[in-house]
């Protein structure tokens, strides 16, 4: 107990440690989940990725590797999040409340609360010029404010200033709540994009100085594009993405089309230009103006709605997205965003001969162009070598295309798989094919199939094994019969030298019994089975009888004519089972059966029945009892009959 506490303790105190031993071990790693996007941010210097949850007003603090380390509850809702250039402060903007929080990166803490002097929203964030920007109000009456965080409001001025969206040039500003972005390469510049209308105005301004300046400004006329649902700054070009799709560049205040990525849903821009661009259920990352992508990231099925956010980190090391399964969103890390994956294709026969040569081809393709002379490995793995043997490297041909011979030793399922290593511009990649190489048929035999045995008797099953190359291993199993007994193997090792090896069942219930033989490098596999049968152990007793006396030759039990007699018969227990009494009486020199009848056996695997007395004199009778297979309420046994007791009447 004290040793749990301590661990506690410490858990507490280093939380970013106790936990990265803890994702190290066998406990899983607490996944960032949220119920709806409320704004994904990454802080570089802390290797931390900030999640906001629209729906549940929860800020979330995962490591670059996607675990939980922090979390911060009790906000309403939470819509957008936005990092101070330092990366010290993290801002978040609850439109349910009507503030903007800025809080400590490191621990979460609120350090400050702004009050935004709106109906509707703060909706969107972001920093440049030294503040923090938010868009605010309703379809009519949009428009963008800020924060400045140098302003001490104890001193009589208030941090926050409204309407600070230009108008001059741009008639009356923005009809909606504006989107917001800023790029590290372009400090000082504000991308906003209009929303709740059709139309796609936006504009880029200068918030370098005191006051907002357009720099360039599209009116919406649905010329470049028809409604924004997201808008990036372009770093190195005086452009902006729009719907993660169409590039618009800016020049003498306006702005033309550029050119566009294939369709997209929305995107996030590296600072080395590379476009992580959303879709449903996957993350394209395309070169700057690119038509095919670098690579394609699967993060959910076709048919999830949309990626909910996707964020570079500052070094372009690795992307993160918040992918969409079953009404969530987890946050995932995408790595090695700027290596291209290959595609590797392995053809080999279906079919072969051992020990004749074969053919293997394949194709390895890359939208990024690989180099001539790339080598791939190839490794056979078969039932001699089943850790795999390393064969002579392949070269892929200026089409892509490759082939190689081989003559393959073993029968069985050959698998020969292909490997690209990788380079500084592609990822590594392998794919295989499987060949069913033909072996010599086996011959495997097994004795006692379809004997019928007494209850409980020793019976030794031998397996003959013919030749074969190097396996001379043969397995036995025993399968009684009934639902509450499993196969179970019962001898394992070498055949003798004659080819034999044996096995002893107790003969309990009918029983299938195999022997295995699981084949070898030119001999094929055999399995043989040998299904023998078992009796019930069955006796019937009589009582109630005066005297016990023969007619002619046969021993009879002699009761007095109203005397009933009891038969009690014992029977191998299973559970549900019955057995059969069959009576017959003796007329006229013949026996004739007169009833039989099914009576429930007791878990003591008894069962006493009273025949009733018939009241005359001079009459026989005899009864026996049967366990009837299938009848008698299972099939565990097969059909066993007891002898026949013979009873007289007397006055």
């Amino acid at each position: 107990m004290r040793s749990t506490s301590v661990a506690t303790a410490l858990a507490v105190l280093f939380s970013s440690a106790a936990l990265s031993v803890v994702a190290a071990g066998t406990a899983s790693a607490a996944a960032t989940t949220v119920t709806n996007t409320g704004g994904l941010v990454v802080d570089g210097a802390l290797q931390r990725v900030f999640v906001g949850d629209a729906a549940n007003g929860r800020i979330l603090a995962a490591d670059y590797s996607g675990t939980l380390v922090d979390s911060h509850t009790g906000f309403g809702s939470v819509s957008d999040l936005a990092l101070s250039d330092d990366g010290s402060t993290l801002y978040a903007a609850l439109p349910n409340t009507h503030q903007v929080l800025a809080l400590d990166t490191a621990t979460l803490d609120v350090k400050a609360t702004y009050s935004i002097p709106t109906d509707t929203g703060p909706r969107h964030l972001a920093f440049a010029g030294g503040k923090a920007w938010f868009s605010y109000g309703d379809q009519w009456d949009g428009d963008i404010g800020s924060i400045d965080p140098a302003v001490d409001p104890a001193g009589g001025t208030d941090p926050v200033a409204m309407a600070q969206f230009p108008t001059e040039g741009t008639s009356s500003g923005i009809w909606g709540q504006g989107l917001l972005d800023t790029d590290p390469t372009r400090p000082g510049l504000l991308a906003v994009g209009e929303t709740g209308i059709s139309t796609d105005s936006m504009a880029v301004l200068d918030v370098s100085g005191d006051a907002a300046k357009v720099t360039a400004w599209y009116s919406g006329d649905y010329t470049l594009n028809s409604g924004i649902g997201d808008i990036d700054l372009v770093p190195g070009a005086d452009q902006v993405l729009v719907n993660g799709t169409d590039r618009d560049a800016w020049a003498d205040g306006k702005f033309s089309k550029a050119g566009a990525y294939p369709g997209g849903w929305g995107a996030d821009v590296a600072a080395n230009g590379l476009v992580a661009q959303v879709g449903a259920g996957k993350v394209a990352v395309y070169r700057p103006d690119a038509t095919k992508p670098l690579r394609t990231y699967t993060v959910g099925s076709s048919s999830d709605y949309a990626v909910g956010n996707v964020r570079w980190a500052p070094d372009s090391s690795r992307i993160f997205a918040l992918a969409p399964s079953g009404g969530t969103y987890t946050l995932k890390v995408l790595t090695q965003p700027t290596l291209n994956v290959p595609t590797l294709t392995v053809n080999a026969p279906s079919s072969a001969a051992r020990a004749k040569q074969l053919t293997v081809t394949g194709k390895l393709s890359a939208t990024v162009p690989l180099a001539a002379g790339t080598k791939l490995s190839v490794t056979r793995t078969d039932i001699s070598t089943p850790s795999g043997k390393a064969l002579a490297s392949v070269t892929v041909k200026s089409d892509g295309t490759y082939s190689f011979p081989d003559t393959p030793p073993a029968g069985g399922t050959v698998t020969y798989k292909v490997t690209f290593a990788g380079d500084a511009g592609h990822t590594a990649v392998s794919a295989s094919d499987k060949v069913a190489v033909s072996r010599t048929a086996s011959s495997l035999s097994l004795n006692n199939n379809g004997k019928l045995y007494n209850y409980g008797a020793d019976v030794k099953f031998t397996a003959h094994l013919g030749t074969t190359y190097k396996n001379r291993s043969v397995k036995i199993y025993a399968d009684p019969f009934g639902g509450d007994k499993g196969k179970k193997l019962i001898k394992a090792g070498k055949v003798d030298s004659h080819g034999n090896i044996a096995a002893w069942v107790d003969m309990t219930r009918d029983t299938a019994v195999s022997a295995v033989f699981d084949g070898d490098a030119r001999y094929a596999p055999k399995t043989v089975k040998a299904t023998a049968y078992a009796r019930v152990k069955i006796s019937t007793a009589v009582s109630k009888h005066y005297k016990t006396a023969k007619i002619g030759s046969t021993s009879y039990y002699w009761f007095h004519k109203n005397t009933d007699p009891v038969f009690t018969t014992t029977m191998t227990y299973y559970p549900g089972r019955e057995h059969r009494l069959d009576l017959e009486v003796y007329y006229q020199g013949k026996w004739y059966s007169t009833d039989s009848e099914y009576f429930a056996l007791g878990t003591s695997g008894k069962s006493a029945v009273r025949l009733g007395a018939p009241g005359e004199s001079g009459i026989r009778a005899r009864l026996r009892s049967v366990y009837v297979n299938g009848s008698s309420g299972d099939t565990v046994n097969s059909t066993t009959y007891s002898g026949w007791k013979y009873i007289y009447f007397s006055n």
